[in-house]
Parts: C-alpha cells; structure tokens; sequence
C-alpha cells in the first residue's frame, strides 16, 4: 500500500471501527462474566455502557474520544483481573516484580506505573491497595467520561430501565488528556461545550472540581455539596441545556469533516501542564493558515491530514514539543506559540504522521515482540532508543521530508513567492525547508539501515514491517532527487555549517554504533 493510499486508509479505518466495537462488546462480556463480583464493588455501570455502545453510530467508533475510553476501559479490565489474582497470590513478590517489569515495559503513556509502585522500585507491601485505589479511580474516570460521549443519553437510560436517579461521582478540574476547562463539560463528539456559571465555577472551586451528578429520566443536574443547579432538561426528544453553550471552534472544513480547535494547554516554567484556557482567534487563523498551506502545496498530504486528524490543542509551552497520544486517533497537541509559522505547518503533518503509523500499527503486526532495548542511535534525539520508536521515527521524519520537499517545489513555481508570502513565510523559511529537507533525507537514511539490519540480521521485523521499510527507502530516495538540485545552495548559505555538523554526527554515530550486534542486544 502506497504511504499517501487514501482509499486503503478508509478501509483500514472502517476495520479499526469495527474492532473497537467488537473490543467494547468483550470487555462488558467479560465484566458480566467473569469480573462481576468486582464490577458491582466498584459499582462500574456496565448495562450502561452496552446502552452507550448501542447508541454509537460506526464511525463513532474511530473518534479520539471513544477510542480513548475504551482503551481506558480495557486498562481497567485488566487491573481488576490483577486484583483478582494478587488476592490469590502465594509469592507477592515475585509478582510484584513481574508486574513492575511490565509496568515499565508497556505502560510509557501514563502514569500507571507511578500509581502502582509510587517509590520507583518493585514494592509487594500495599500492591493490592493501590491497585484497588487504581480499579476505583479509573471506574471514576471511564464513568464520568461515559455521560458525555452522546448528549442526553443518560437520560434516555433512565427513562427506558425506569430508573428514578442515577448518581455519579465526577471531577470538573482542568482536564489535561483531553483538553477541557475547569468547570465546563464538552459533551458530544463535535467539540461542543456547556460551562457553568459564575457561582457554579465559586463553588467547584471550594470543592476542588468535585461534584456529583443527578441523572433522572428528564432532567441533568450538578449537586456540589448540598446546592444542586440543572444543568439539562429532556423534552421529547429535545434538549434544553440550563448551562452557557460554547461551540465547537472551527479551523478548518474540509471534505471529510470539520476540523475543530480546542482550548489552549497552558505550561507553567517546569514544562508541566498547568492549566487549560481559552483559544485566541489569532492562533485559530494561524492554524487555518497553515492547513490551506499544506493543502494548496501538497494536496496529497493534506487529504491524509483531513482524514486522521480531527482537533487541535494549542500548547502554550516555552520548550514543549508538539505530541499525541495513541489512543487518542486524530487529537494533536500543537504548539503554536513558542514555533513559527514554517514549524506549525510540519508539527501538523509530524503528528498526523504518528496518527497514520498508529493505524497502520493496529492493523499490522510489523515486528516480532516488544524489543524495548535501547540499542538503535536516533539522529533526531540523539539518543539510543528502541526499535518501534526508530520506526516511528523514520515514519514521521519521512513525512516530514516529502512535506519540505513539496513546500520547496511549490515556492519554485510560477507565482510561488508571492502564494508563500501570503502563506506568512519568509525567503528564509524557503531555505530552510530545503535544509530541513536534506537534513531529513540524511537521518531517515541511517535509520533505514538500521531498520533493515533490524529484519535481515535480527529478524525481529515482519513481512509488513519490512515493507513499510521497502516503502520508506524508496519514497526517502524520491525526495533525495526532488531535492539534489537545491543542495548547493543551501550548503552554501547560514544553514550550510548546520548540515555539514549533521552528516559529520551522523557518520560519528556510525562509526560508534555501527550496525547494531547480536552481541549488543
């Protein structure tokens, strides 16, 4: 399948659709089944989340938000059957070991790890605690979170098992994953909002985010301590909300949907989230500007953009990276202030690139086990790192190489200067996308070879795997020749010295690591 093969992605997101539902559909099985003791413990609504499931449309299935509350949801299964086990477990420690080893291994996205061995080292005593501690926050989480996937849902629960009220604890703090604001609940799927009033927000504030909500067969409502406020009525099948609404902020339409921006991820000096708040129109226009860039540019890169990217949160971080998360499909955090115009155009197509990789990933099996060593240099962090994060590597830097060169080419054509001033690009950001270019073309090609040492040498690449390498050599080697034509001239301008110091480093990197030893792993 060709990296840019719209159609063959379409498909394989209508697999993924299905496959989370099927996933949905085994974990209520198994929670009735063979968890059912905890489950009710926990006082986890399973019967709900079937009526939820149910009421998903299929494409809702591959949406940021449920993908991530059944990848939540599937962590809680699997710590409740932990919980099970510890509490027949003869050898605690040994156990505990184990589980810390896989702990390390698999849960690099979350803080898992700190809830379950806080101190950092493999600790028995009170495991079966924290775990319960873990059961009991993330059934919390999964939910509150569950409410607001299909507006008035709730509601329409009660009414059809004729359930007086039903009432949940939840937190309405700024919510970092997700980007939501303090005192605020975005509900639906179409990034829209209901935020409290003033004297809701004085009194969550008193009570730290904590509240309870009240879900009766017409009727939503918000109880902070004993003060209860409506926050919907249901009548018929209309919904009347009590709470300000706040719309979805459009940045972009295009042909397979909106693309919405959310609120801003505020940072604070230690590079640590601090808050969420509002995003600027300015910083809204700018990243309208930079997709109408890419999509005039290189059109086939934006049709994959608008297909697996669906919102945008502006990072306000001095320092910070832009990054997603896996199981989040088409939330990219962006950073739109500490980076330039020419930087946001690639962070949108860098982090789309890891959307693209991530469905490729569930749908193939691209290398045999985990393979967690660190015994692969990465000329982007400079840094070992292990196999799958090369891949990713070389993936998202490819990507970003096919995006310079394009941006390079359309800059030459007739009446390109002006389309890329209008763009808020500089004469100096033309070269400099011709050097980003080349120094890309430079460092995906050391970790293709790698890459293929990795399958032929390692074996530890499938046959998939080894054609996405195939895939990356030969697109990387089409860039290369796009690009030959310009090499002169940026070795000779102010980012000659950095490219010459990047084929230097590289070639040191070589002679230090060289291919990578049976040996060494």
């Amino acid at each position: 399948m060709p990296l840019l093969d719209v159609p063959s992605l379409v498909r394989l997101q209508e697999e993924f659709c299905l496959s989370m539902k099927r996933l949905l559909s085994d974990l209520c099985l198994d929670l009735e089944s063979q968890y059912a003791d905890v489950a009710k413990s926990l006082a986890l609504p399973v019967a709900y989340f079937r009526f939820l499931s149910q009421a998903l449309e299929r494409d809702g299935y591959a949406h940021w938000k449920v993908v991530g509350w059944i990848e939540a949801l599937n962590d809680l299964v699997y710590f409740i059957d932990l919980l099970k086990q510890v509490r027949d477990e003869r050898s605690p420690r040994e156990f505990a070991a184990e589980l810390y080893a896989e702990c390390e291994e698999k849960f690099f996205e979350n803080s898992y790890l700190d809830d379950l061995f806080p101190r950092g080292v493999s600790q028995a005593s009170g495991l079966e605690r924290r775990l319960n501690e873990l059961c009991v926050r993330l059934t919390q989480e999964l939910t509150q979170e569950s409410l607001c996937l299909v507006p008035g849902l709730p509601m329409l629960w009660c009414a059809s098992r004729k359930i007086p009220s039903w009432t949940i604890e939840i937190q309405l703090e700024h919510n970092v994953e997700r980007a939501e604001l303090f005192g605020a609940m975005a509900v639906g799927m179409e990034g829209d909002m209901y935020e409290a009033p003033p004297s809701v927000k004085r009194a969550l504030k008193q009570s730290a985010g904590h509240a309870m909500v009240l879900v009766e067969p017409h009727e939503l409502s918000l109880k902070i301590k004993r003060t209860v406020t409506s926050l919907c009525m249901r009548r018929g099948n209309r919904l009347e909300w009590r709470w300000t609404h706040r719309p979805p902020v459009v940045a972009i339409e295009t042909r397979s949907g909106v693309i919405t921006a959310g609120p801003t991820l505020v940072y604070g000096k230690d590079r640590q989230p601090r808050s969420v708040a509002g995003t600027s129109p300015d910083q809204v226009a700018r990243i309208g500007r930079a997709w109408t860039t890419i999509q005039k540019a290189w059109p086939e890169g934006q049709e994959v953009l608008a297909l697996l990217t669906a919102r945008i949160v502006p990072l306000k971080a001095k320092g910070v990276v832009s990054f997603s998360y896996r199981h989040r499909p088409g939330l990219s955090f962006i950073n739109c202030f500490d980076r330039d115009n020419l930087d946001l155009i690639d962070d949108l197509i860098h982090e789309n690139s890891h959307h693209h990789l991530n469905l490729l990933l569930r749908k193939h099996v691209m290398y045999h086990g985990d393979h967690n060593q660190q015994i692969f240099y990465s000329p982007w962090r400079r840094s070992l790192r292990p196999l799958r994060g090369i891949l990713h590597a070389a993936f998202t830097f490819t990507m970003g190489a096919m995006l310079f060169e394009r941006l390079s080419t359309w800059a030459s054509e007739r009446g390109g200067s002006v389309r890329w001033t209008r763009a808020g690009l500089t004469q100096r950001d033309l070269q400099r996308a011709r050097f980003r270019c080349l120094e890309e073309v430079e460092s995906v090609r050391y970790s293709i070879q790698d890459l293929e040492y990795a399958s032929w040498h390692l074996k530890w690449l499938t046959g998939s795997g080894q054609r996405l390498v195939k895939q990356l050599a030969e697109t990387i080697g089409q860039v290369e020749h796009n690009i030959a034509p310009h090499r002169k001239a940026v070795l000779a301008s102010q980012f000659g010295p950095a490219l010459r110091r990047h084929l230097k480093e590289l070639q040191q990197a070589r002679q230090v690591y060289g291919p990578v030893r049976l040996g060494k792993v």
